[in-house]
C-alpha cells in the first residue's frame, strides 16, 4: 500500500511532471509473470524513474548500507528505499552473495519484476562497463526472460556526488525480451555465465549507445579514489 501511495499520489506525480520521461518499448514488458529488468546504471534516480513509467511493481536489489543509517536522515532514506520497492542486499561476497541471489529468486518466484544493474554500480563517467555474472546465474536459476532497459540522460540530471538534481528530460528504452532457456541447467558453468552476461551487456550498449569499456566499473572507481588520495 505504501508503495502504491508513493508511486501514484506523492512522489510519482511530482517526478513525472518535473522530468517528463519519454519511453519506448513499453510493450516489451510482460503483463504477468516473473522477469528480470536488466538496466544500465547512470544515476541514483534510475531506480526511481523506471518503476514510475511501468504499470507493474518493480523490486530492485540495493546495497544494505541504505537501510542501516541512523537518526532522522537514516529513517528517511530507509523509508524512501522501501517505498520505492528496493530490497537490501549485502555485497560483501560469500554467504552474503548467496543470500542476495535467494532474495532475487524469491521475487521472481512470486511472479514479480526484478530490477538489476549488471554493472554492479553506477557508471563513474557515463560509459558502460563489464557486467557481473551474478545476473546470469539468477537468470538461469529462475528460468525467466531478461528485459534489457537503457536509461537515457539520467546522469545529466543527477551525476555521482550530486545532491540536488537538475531539471531536464530523461528517457527509457525497453528492448525485446532475451531468452536464455537454451542454457538451462548450466548455471554452474562460469563460461556460460560470462557468455550470458556479455550478451545482456551487448544489448544494453546497443540500446543506450554508450561507449563500452571492458573493465569493471568498481575497478575504475577504486583507481580514481587512490589517485585522489
Amino acid at each position: 500500500m505504501f508503495y502504491w501511495i508513493m508511486k501514484n499520489l506523492i512522489a510519482g506525480p511530482i517526478v513525472l511532471t518535473v522530468f517528463r520521461p519519454w519511453i519506448r518499448g513499453l510493450e516489451n514488458v510482460p503483463r504477468t509473470g516473473g522477469a528480470i529488468l536488466a538496466s544500465n546504471h547512470l544515476s541514483f534516480i534510475d531506480s526511481v524513474i523506471l518503476p514510475l513509467v511501468l504499470s507493474r511493481r518493480v523490486s530492485f536489489l540495493a546495497k544494505s548500507d541504505y537501510f542501516t543509517g541512523k537518526g532522522i536522515k537514516g529513517a528517511l532514506v530507509r523509508g524512501f528505499f522501501l517505498a520505492t520497492g528496493q530490497l537490501p542486499i549485502d555485497r560483501s561476497g560469500g554467504k552474503a552473495s548467496e543470500a542476495s541471489l535467494n532474495t532475487g529468486l524469491a521475487v521472481l518466484g512470486r511472479g514479480d519484476l526484478l530490477g538489476i544493474y549488471p554493472e554492479g554500480t553506477r557508471s563513474p563517467d557515463a560509459k558502460m562497463y563489464r557486467g557481473r555474472t551474478g545476473v546470469a546465474r539468477m537468470v538461469l536459476e529462475a528460468g525467466v526472460p531478461v528485459i534489457p532497459v537503457a536509461m537515457i540522460d539520467t546522469h545529466k540530471v543527477m551525476a555521482i556526488g550530486t545532491k540536488v538534481p537538475k531539471i531536464r528530460r530523461v528517457g527509457v528504452i525497453i528492448g525485446e525480451p532475451l531468452d536464455f532457456s537454451r542454457f538451462e541447467g548450466l548455471e554452474s558453468d562460469r563460461f556460460i555465465l560470462r557468455s550470458v552476461t556479455d550478451e545482456i551487456m551487448y544489448e544494453l550498449q546497443r540500446l543506450s549507445g554508450q561507449e563500452y569499456a571492458d573493465v569493471y566499473a568498481t575497478s575504475v572507481k577504486e583507481k580514481r579514489t587512490s589517485v585522489v588520495r
